[in-house]
């Protein structure tokens, strides 16, 4: 009988120890920031898919705006071939590599909106204007998917550090800490507005 009970309060003793190791929730939280990763490369392929219509809807309207256009088409292949897996998102030099090309599109695409103000004919154009539209409330679903990847990646990182949680995953796990989707460097400084006749 007292044998049993040993037992039995042993299992307990393992289980309740097993719950509170986390090793099941450091696992959720790390496929959680993959999710997230998932959410934010949608976001980012979208804007990639919106971007040939938004060139040839400029094009027409403003073909000898060819340097601007070609920089925007040239920015989007980077951007698309520029790949990141969740595996690599350890990598901070990876994941700077494809932030670059990121920041390269979204600077091409500022530019492009520029010189569409020299054209009120392009801005009066419904096609324009429905991409356009599309492209904004794309970037600011880009930006809501870089703070959700943030936040996951911050309650990961945390999980892994904390105690009972860092003994497991030094053990057992051997999960590495993400790295953040931060902000570019040329994001801190203001643009710099040109309306002469460059082209």
């Amino acid at each position: 009988m007292l044998k049993r009970l040993v037992t039995v309060l042993a299992a307990l003793f393992i289980a309740t120890s097993l719950a509170g190791c986390g090793y099941n929730s450091m696992q959720q939280q790390e496929e959680e920031v993959y999710g997230a990763w998932a959410n934010l490369e949608s976001a980012l392929q979208r804007r990639a898919d919106l971007i040939p219509n938004l060139v040839e809807t400029v094009k027409g309207a403003a073909a000898h705006e060819k340097s601007t256009l070609t920089a925007v088409v040239e920015a989007r292949a980077k951007a698309t071939q520029t790949k990141l897996t969740p595996e690599m998102l350890t990598d901070k030099n990876a994941l700077a590599n494809f932030q670059a090309a990121q920041g390269q599109l979204s600077s091409a695409l500022s530019r492009l909106m520029v010189v569409v103000e020299r054209y009120p004919d392009l801005k009066a154009n419904q096609n324009f204007l429905a991409l356009q539209h599309q492209l904004e409330g794309t970037e600011n679903r880009i930006n809501v998917a870089r703070q959700r990847y943030n936040e996951a990646v911050k309650t990961f990182n945390f999980s892994i550090r904390k105690f009972p949680n860092s003994l497991t995953n030094s053990l057992l796990l051997h999960l590495e800490r993400k790295e953040f989707f931060e902000a570019a460097p040329e994001a801190k400084t203001v643009p710099k507005v040109n309306f002469g006749s460059e082209s």
